[in-house]
């Protein structure tokens, strides 16, 4: 069993003043695979101290200086990638697949804030006066334990571009991974104070982050409820916040497009990351007089997505995160059930041979109605509703029709016509025929799925207060 008992904070590894446990357990086959001890409000003060102090001479750092952190961060994690790999499929329940490509990808948050530094104008000038863009000061990072590696990453990787020093907590739920990302962290040897860690409750360390006079910002992902609970704390010392939340993302496939193509993109892009995916496209909008075509279709890939241990190159579909999200989704089945959907594949229960573990069936609804629950909340498990449409215009309406607008996808075998329809989506990203990401380019939503953006310049730019210096 493994012991996590330490936590990081001004370049040490020190054992946490908080006393309370929280075991660690493979979501696979529930057995318990460690514990952590969980620090509290005193490790988060030292934390943020240690954070203030080293703000002093990490924000007067050069761009050049910041390149050569960002290169020593991104050597020091991709020495690590087997290591999160190996530790994600444990803990996580990430399937070989997801957890190769997530880590693959790694350095990439480096990369490009690297290249945003290489042409970032801080100071600039308007008519006799100067305007400065310097670091904000101390942020706090606040990430979900299905993207915990990457959202670490990334979020710390703009930080230090704008010359800001971090606090971080991570889910405790991701504890083995934080422990590697740590000890790389370290390894990479920049200054003192300038990114602690700090695991605990969100109700303990979370709380004391989002409060704590000298925090000056905080950049969270996670669920909207959280985020606006988030919000409503920082609101009293008036913090700058990044807000990535939730998503129940569309889908919308035009009459052009051709069907045997994109519904099997769409059904497999629907259980990215076994389905705890934020952007996952979990809404699919399909022509109505087609609907029997994409119906077939989607059953048939369905019953060939293959849910089995993460481990295995196989697997399509891991387990979920906790029997709690298991049950989550399962509450969620049943409810599309009783609204009357009709159950195209998958359903109740769990996938034989896979009774010990989270393990959730491979599940699409069809003949769903944009108003039932399974197509308004975000379910954060394998389950895709199709919902039909009758002409264009009632599939943007639909699209919209939501408390969220995160991502969205569009497929047309006429990419000016798919591009015309992107630009009246509510969604901070639409991708159009396929799934794409860059790291330069903005990434944020729309309503209810978050406040501000990251990546890239326009990620950059929250990092920074804007001061005018008249002459």
């Amino acid at each position: 069993m493994k012991n996590v008992n330490k936590i990081y904070i001004n370049g040490e590894f020190v054992m946490p003043h908080g006393t309370e446990i929280f075991d660690l357990i493979n979501p696979a086959n529930n057995i318990k695979i460690g514990e952590v001890i969980l620090a509290d409000e005193t490790d988060a003060k030292k934390a943020i101290e240690a954070a203030k102090t080293a703000f002093i001479s990490f924000s007067k750092s050069t761009a050049n200086e910041r390149i050569d952190y960002l290169t020593r961060l991104k050597t020091a994690v991709e020495k690590r990638k087997q290591d999160f790999i190996e530790t994600m499929i444990e803990e996580y329940g990430g399937t070989y697949q997801f957890v190769t490509m997530s880590n693959g990808h790694t350095g990439a948050w480096f990369d490009s804030m690297i290249e945003v530094l290489k042409k970032f104008e801080f100071e600039r000038t308007i008519n006799s006066s100067t305007v400065r863009l310097q670091p904000v000061g101390v942020v706090a990072i606040i990430t979900p334990w299905n993207a915990s590696n990457s959202s670490i990453a990334s979020k710390v990787a703009t930080a230090i571009a704008a010359g800001c020093t971090v606090v971080i907590k991570p889910s405790e739920m991701s504890s083995l991974q934080t422990q590697v990302l740590m000890e790389a962290f370290h390894d990479a040897g920049l200054p003192k104070g300038v990114i602690n860690f700090v695991t605990g409750l969100g109700n303990v360390v979370g709380a004391e982050l989002t409060t704590h006079p000298d925090i000056a910002k905080i950049s969270f992902t996670g669920s909207t409820a959280v985020g606006k609970s988030i919000a409503k704390n920082a609101s009293e010392t008036m913090k700058r916040l990044t807000l990535e939340l939730g998503g129940k993302s569309p889908n919308i496939i035009l009459d052009d497009a051709d069907l045997d193509q994109v519904i099997p993109v769409a059904v497999y892009g629907a259980y990215m990351n076994s389905g705890q995916a934020c952007i996952a496209p979990t809404r699919l909008l399909v022509p109505q007089e087609k609907l029997d075509e994409v119906n077939a279709i989607a059953k048939s890939v369905a019953e060939k997505i293959i849910v089995g241990l993460p481990q295995n190159e196989s697997t399509n579909v891991g387990p979920m995160v906790s029997i709690k999200q298991f049950e989550k989704v399962q509450h969620y089945i049943k409810t599309g059930i009783e609204e009357g959907a009709t159950l195209l594949a998958g359903g109740l229960g769990k996938p034989e041979r896979l009774e010990a573990g989270n393990f959730v069936k491979a599940t699409v609804f069809t003949n769903v109605r944009n108003d039932m629950k399974i197509a308004q909340e975000e379910i954060f498990g394998p389950v895709l509703s199709i919902i039909p449409y009758k002409i264009e215009e009632d599939a943007i309406r639909i699209a919209n029709d939501t408390p969220y607008g995160l991502a969205a996808y569009i497929s047309s075998a006429d990419n000016e016509r798919a591009a015309r329809v992107a630009e009246k989506i509510d969604a901070g990203r639409v991708c159009i025929n396929g799934f794409r990401h860059d790291p330069m380019v903005p990434f944020g939503g729309f309503k209810q799925s978050g406040m501000g953006r990251e990546y890239g310049e326009y990620g950059l730019e929250p990092y920074l207060e804007i001061k005018a210096i008249l002459k």
